[in-house]
Order: structure tokens, then C-alpha cells, then sequence
């Protein structure tokens, strides 16, 4: 006998009902630049595992970071906010108790969702009660067990988060963060990478070539306070990429790092099917922010380049068509989408005070969502202006204005004729007008953020 539509349609939707919440895995790595990964091209990098991943699921090929720094771009993360909005824009601060009730972690967890931190926070100590599972650490590769025994930070990643997966109640559904150091350098350390020994095998015989961008050319195309002796960036360049030998040595011990992450990554999710819930779970893996390996003479991050602020973006959601996988999608997506779109997927009202949309009707929907056709970035002084300096952007698919306010100094490119932000367009006549509409947008954009 065939029902009624009406009672065909509330058959459904209590099946519907009825279906357990998606529980929800976010993977964030560190220092990560978007093309250090096989998925996106890369022919060097070892990352199987993710790769598999964004067979599986979405790679997002454009994503970029609001501001390009650890600690900002992680409470970017969890609230959906910019730095302007959030008010995270030094070391040390701490992210207060109203506002973590507001971010992803906060509200699954008073919805009912069993919620875990490991590794990096950023953004201070984890306050008792604010997660049911916690075990925060970072700065360093090597670490002692109980029993003394080295263990590297990433083994100790792995197992904390399977410690967690394994002691959850299995009657709630979950929300788990996962935070890598790898493959962020110990800055006080001589040999920068500290991988495990493993991970060499990966490696053996091989030559990483050097970027086109780490040329004289692209270093004096810097303003001038960029390539200064005292300038972080160049600070950092010296350590690691100075000369051939060091640059593959440290190249070489980057991608070991991430390999090695990729192997963790890759446990957490053979726990998953092993308890029966991969296909239940929601997991998203990103980057903090991007990296200079060596490109324009600079080593690090924090200034509005490409290599700077473009980071990997993998969704594997079990809501995909299946022939959907494989998905790669190019709009401009930001950290700031990472929040919105795990509160969304837990079925929770996204609160208003985020910025950021959710990613998931890009490759669910029936149809395609208006997205955005630009950002605002903007990044903080640490410790001077002379180290590294504040900076603001305009930042669209066809051009990028870019303004140092403690020089008054201003650049614009061309995005389309050239993509590698060689020549600065922001003293040409011709451009006269397009940057004055840019200086216009800057302001407004540096309004609605706030």
C-alpha cells in the first residue's frame, strides 16, 4: 500500500530524526602551507593518508588564513572571528569563558556532545570544564614518557587522541580537536625540524628543489623594512635556508614532519572504523596558517604574500554524494569557516557573532551559495615594527592591496598577470584610480570586521 505524501514526507523526517548526530574530528596542523601536500600536487611530500582523505571527501584549493599567525589564526578557528573581533592578538591571551561558550568546542559540548582537546592551544591554559578530555602541550619535539622514554610530539599527538577516542561514553556523540605542533620548527633548537627516525626512509635519495621565488629578484622587490637585517622573516631565513645545504637539510626535515603527522592522522582515523563510526564522522583537516620556505628571501609567515596565507583544506563528510568525492572546490574559503561549519553540521543555530559561513552547501547543496568574492587580512605587530610589522590587506581572486601602517607604505598587485607579487602596481598613474577604490574597500573592511 502506498502512504500519503504528507505521511510519506513525516516518515522521513523521522528517520531523519532519528539518525545519531554526526560526530565531528577537527585536525589542525601547523606552519602548513597549502602545497605540502601530495593531494595538491606536491610530488615530494609522503601524505597518504590525507590524500586519501581528500580522495574521499573536498580539498579546498584557495583557503586562506585571516591572519597569518599561530595564536590568532587558532581562536579564528574556534570562534569563527577575526582578530579584530575575537581580540586574540598577542601570546599569552587567553580566550575568556564568555567567549568560549560561543566558540565550536563550547556550544557542542553544552548541546551534549562529548568534546576532547589535544595538543597546541595558543590561546593560554584550558580552564577545567571547558572540555571533558584535555592534554595540552607544545614548543618542542621531544617530550619523556612516564617511564622516561622519548616520545616525539606527534606519537604523542596520536595517542592521546586515541586515548580519548577509546575512553569516550559511546553513548554520546563527540567532538574531538586535534592540534599538531608538526611540522612547526623548535625555534631555539640549531637543527630547527626534529623528526623521528622514521620517517628518513621516505626521504632517502631525494633532491627538494628550490622554490622559483627564493631568487634576489623577489628580495629586493620587498618594501624595504621586509628585508632589513632585524626583520624576522630574514632572521629566520638565516637559520634555515642561508645556503643550498641548509635548505634541503631543513626542507627535507619539514616534510618528515608532516609525513609523520600524516601517519597519526591516519591512526586516529583506523580507530574510527574500527569502532563503526567513521561513517558518522565529519573530519576536517587545515592548517594554522601558510610558510616561506625560502620564497622572496623570507622564512616563516605573517606577511600578506600568498605563501603566507594559502593552507590545505580537507572536509571528509559523510553527507557527500558518493559521486561528489573527490571534489576539489576553488572559492575563497577562510579559517574563519571552520567554526560555522561544525556547529552547522551538529544541527546547532551558529551564533550571530561569527564571521564566517559554513563550507558544507559548496559540495552538499543542490546548487551553489553566492560566496565571497573578498577578505580582509591583517595581522599584528610582535614586538616591533622593525621585526614584524602590523599589516592590513585587501585581498580578492584578481588583486591584493596591501597597506604597512607604521611605514605608510602601500602595495598593489595584479593578481591575474602576476600571480607571484613580483611588481608593485601602487605608484603607477595608471593604477590611480582602482587604488583609491582599494583604500576605500580597506577601510570598510577593517570596520565590518570589528
Amino acid at each position: 500500500m502506498r502512504l500519503p505524501v504528507v505521511l510519506l514526507a513525516l516518515s522521513l523526517s523521522l528517520v531523519q530524526a532519528a539518525e545519531p548526530p554526526l560526530n565531528i574530528v577537527v585536525l589542525l596542523s601547523d606552519d602548513h602551507r597549502w602545497d605540502s601536500l601530495g593531494a595538491a600536487g606536491n610530488p615530494i611530500v609522503r601524505t597518504p593518508r590525507l590524500d586519501t582523505l581528500a580522495r574521499e571527501g573536498v580539498r579546498f584549493s584557495q583557503a586562506r588564513v585571516t591572519t597569518s599567525i599561530c595564536m590568532v589564526s587558532r581562536a579564528t578557528i574556534l570562534t569563527g572571528q577575526t582578530m579584530s573581533r575575537h581580540g586574540i592578538d598577542a601570546f599569552g591571551q587567553e580566550i575568556t569563558p564568555e567567549a568560549f561558550a560561543q566558540t565550536y568546542p563550547g556550544l557542542l559540548r553544552a548541546a551534549g556532545y562529548w568534546s576532547g582537546f589535544v595538543g597546541k592551544y595558543g590561546i593560554g591554559e584550558i580552564r577545567p570544564g571547558d572540555f571533558d578530555f584535555s592534554r595540552q602541550y607544545e614548543t618542542k619535539h621531544w617530550f619523556e614518557t612516564e617511564t622516561g622514554e622519548p616520545i616525539h610530539i606527534t606519537e604523542k599527538n596520536a595517542r592521546d587522541a586515541l586515548d580519548f577516542l577509546r575512553a569516550r561514553p559511546k553513548e554520546k556523540p563527540f567532538v574531538l580537536s586535534v592540534s599538531f605542533f608538526a611540522a612547526h620548527a623548535e625555534d631555539r633548537a640549531p637543527e630547527q625540524y626534529l623528526p623521528q627516525a622514521w620517517s628518513a626512509a621516505a626521504y632517502e635519495g631525494v633532491t627538494i628543489p628550490p622554490s622559483p621565488l627564493a631568487t634576489d629578484e623577489y628580495l629586493r622587490a620587498l618594501p624595504p623594512f621586509l628585508s632589513a637585517p632585524a626583520n624576522e622573516g630574514r632572521v629566520r631565513w638565516g637559520w634555515r635556508f642561508a645556503t643550498p645545504e641548509q635548505y634541503q637539510t631543513h626542507m627535507t626535515n619539514y616534510y618528515r614532519l608532516i609525513t609523520e603527522l600524516d601517519e597519526a592522522v591516519g591512526r586516529i582515523v583506523d580507530e574510527l572504523k574500527a569502532q563503526g563510526v567513521y561513517e558518522r564522522t565529519l573530519i576536517l583537516f587545515t592548517g594554522d596558517n601558510g610558510y616561506f620556505h625560502a620564497d622572496r628571501g623570507l622564512a616563516d609567515k605573517w606577511y600578506p604574500y600568498e605563501q603566507a596565507l594559502r593552507v590545505p583544506l580537507l572536509v571528509r563528510d559523510p553527507r557527500l554524494p558518493t559521486e561528489r568525492r573527490g571534489l576539489v572546490r576553488e572559492e575563497r574559503v577562510l579559517n574563519l569557516d571552520i567554526a560555522p561549519t561544525v556547529i552547522a553540521a551538529a544541527g546547532i543555530t551558529v551564533p550571530a557573532r561569527v564571521q564566517g559561513r559554513d563550507l558544507s552547501p559548496l559540495y552538499v547543496g543542490p546548487g551553489l551559495p553566492d560566496w565571497r568574492e573578498e577578505f580582509f587580512y591583517e595581522h599584528p605587530t610582535i614586538t616591533s615594527r622593525n621585526r614584524i610589522p602590523t599589516s592590513w590587506a585587501v585581498v580578492r581572486k584578481d588583486v591584493k592591496y596591501i597597506y604597512w601602517p607604521e611605514f605608510e607604505h602601500e602595495q598593489l598587485f595584479d593578481l591575474t598577470g602576476d600571480p607571484t607579487e613580483l611588481n608593485n602596481l601602487a605608484g603607477q598613474p595608471a593604477q590611480a584610480n582602482l587604488l583609491s577604490e582599494m583604500r576605500i574597500q580597506l577601510t570598510r573592511l577593517r570596520e565590518r570586521a570589528r
